[in-house]
C-alpha cells in the first residue's frame, strides 16, 4: 500500500514519524463515454479560455476565485507555510470515549503506519495507551489543502484514524421526521420486535456487491457476444394498508426464508392440504398417556364396584331364596290346615 502523506503524530511531547495509508478500496465498476455511433471515446480537455488552448497538468496551477469573480493564484509555497500546526502534523488535541462521536460525523477511513524503526516505540506507546483506556484519540490535521478533524483508534495491531467532519458541518434533522401524530399500539412494536428477533444478526463477511457481481456477467456476455441475463421479475407489490398485516407478512416471510415454521402453523397447512385435522403427534401421545392414567386409576374402582354388585347379587339372591321357601313353608302348612279342617267337616257330618 503506498502512502497518501507523509507526517507526525504530535502526542504531548512525543512525536511519531507515520504514513498515511488508504484503509479502504472501492470495486465498483467505472464507465467511460463513447460516441454511440462509432464507439469513440469521449475526452474532456484542459483548454485555456484566454489562449484557447490545452494546457498540460504541469501547466495548472491552484487559484481562489472571489466574490467579485477576480482570480487570487496560490501557490504550494503559499500552502506550505500556513500559521497552523497542522501542515504536517496529526496534532492529538484529546482522548474521549468512541460513544462520544457521532457517526454521522466519520468519513475516509486511513491507517498510520510507523515511519521507520525510531517510531517503532513511540507508535506501540500510543497503541496501548489507546487500547488500556478504552478510548480514541481526537486530532486535527491537514490534508489537500484544508484542516481536518480526524478520530484515532486501534485496529488489530496498527491504530487507523477516521476523518470526522467538524460539527457545523452536520445538518440538523429538522423537518426530516414526520409531523403527522401517530399512535404505535403494544401489539405493534412486539411484532416489529418479533420481525428483528427472527432476522437476527449477520456476519458482515457474509454479505456482498450482488449489484457488481450481476453487472459483471453482462459485461461478461456482450464480451463473448451472447446475450445477456434476463432480469428476474419483480415482485409483486402493493400499497400497503394495513401495518399489522405487513408486520405478520414480513415475519413470517422472514421465518420460511430461514426454514423456521412458525409455533402451531405446521400442523394446520397439514390438516388444509389432507382435508381433514390430524392431532399432533404429541398431542396423541400426551392423551393417550392420560387415558392410560386414567385407566389405571379407574381400574381399581371398577374392580370394587364389581365386588360390591356381587355381593349386592348374593344377598339378594339369598333374600329371594328365604323368601321363596319361607312362601313355599307357608303355603304347605295353609294347605295342610285347610285338609284337616275339611276332614273334621266330614267326620262331624258323618
Amino acid at each position: 500500500m503506498r502512502s497518501i502523506w507523509n507526517g507526525a503524530i504530535s502526542f504531548g511531547l512525543v512525536s511519531i514519524p507515520i504514513k498515511l495509508v488508504n484503509a479502504t478500496e472501492s470495486h465498483a465498476i467505472s464507465f467511460r463515454q463513447i460516441h454511440t455511433e462509432d464507439n469513440g471515446r469521449i475526452r474532456y480537455r484542459k483548454v485555456c479560455e484566454l489562449d484557447d488552448r490545452e494546457v498540460s497538468q504541469a501547466e495548472i496551477g491552484k487559484a481562489y476565485e472571489d466574490a467579485d469573480g477576480s482570480i487570487i493564484p496560490i501557490t504550494d509555497e503559499d500552502l506550505s507555510h500556513l500559521p497552523i500546526p497542522t501542515a504536517r502534523t496529526i496534532d492529538i488535541v484529546a482522548f474521549v470515549p468512541a460513544e462520544r462521536i457521532d457517526p454521522l460525523q466519520m468519513g475516509a477511513a486511513y491507517y498510520l503506519a510507523a515511519g521507520g524503526a525510531p517510531a517503532a516505540k513511540p507508535y506501540t506507546l500510543l497503541r496501548e495507551a489507546l487500547k488500556r483506556s478504552n478510548k480514541v484519540a481526537i486530532a486535527k490535521y491537514a490534508l489537500r489543502g484544508r484542516e481536518r478533524l480526524g478520530m484515532l483508534r486501534v485496529v488489530g495491531d496498527a491504530i487507523a484514524m477516521h476523518g470526522l467532519l467538524w460539527p457545523d458541518e452536520v445538518r440538523s434533522p429538522e423537518g426530516v421526521a414526520p409531523d403527522t401524530s401517530v399512535t404505535i399500539r403494544d401489539k405493534e412494536l412486539d411484532l416489529a420486535d418479533a420481525l428483528m428477533d427472527t432476522l437476527g444478526e449477520v456476519d458482515l463477511e457474509d454479505l456482498h456487491d450482488e449489484y457488481r457481481e450481476a453487472l459483471e456477467e453482462v459485461i461478461a456476455a456482450k464480451a463473448s457476444g451472447e446475450a445477456p441475463p434476463e432480469a428476474p421479475e419483480p415482485a409483486a407489490g402493493g400499497k400497503v394498508l394495513d401495518l399489522m398485516a405487513a408486520l405478520e407478512s414480513s415475519v413470517r416471510a422472514a421465518r420460511e426464508s430461514r426454514g423456521v415454521p412458525p409455533p402451531g402453523e405446521e400442523a394446520e397447512v397439514r390438516a388444509l392440504r389432507q382435508g381433514r385435522a390430524e392431532p399432533k403427534e404429541t398431542e396423541g401421545k400426551k392423551s393417550t398417556a392420560k387415558k392410560t392414567a386414567a385407566a389405571k386409576k379407574a381400574a381399581p374402582a371398577r374392580k370394587s364396584t364389581a365386588k360390591a354388585a356381587e355381593g349386592t347379587k348374593k344377598a339378594a339372591s339369598a333374600k329371594s331364596t328365604a323368601t321363596a321357601k319361607s312362601t313355599a313353608t307357608a303355603k304347605s302348612t295353609g294347605a295342610k290346615k285347610t285338609a284337616t279342617k275339611k276332614t273334621a267337616s266330614r267326620k262331624r257330618s258323618a
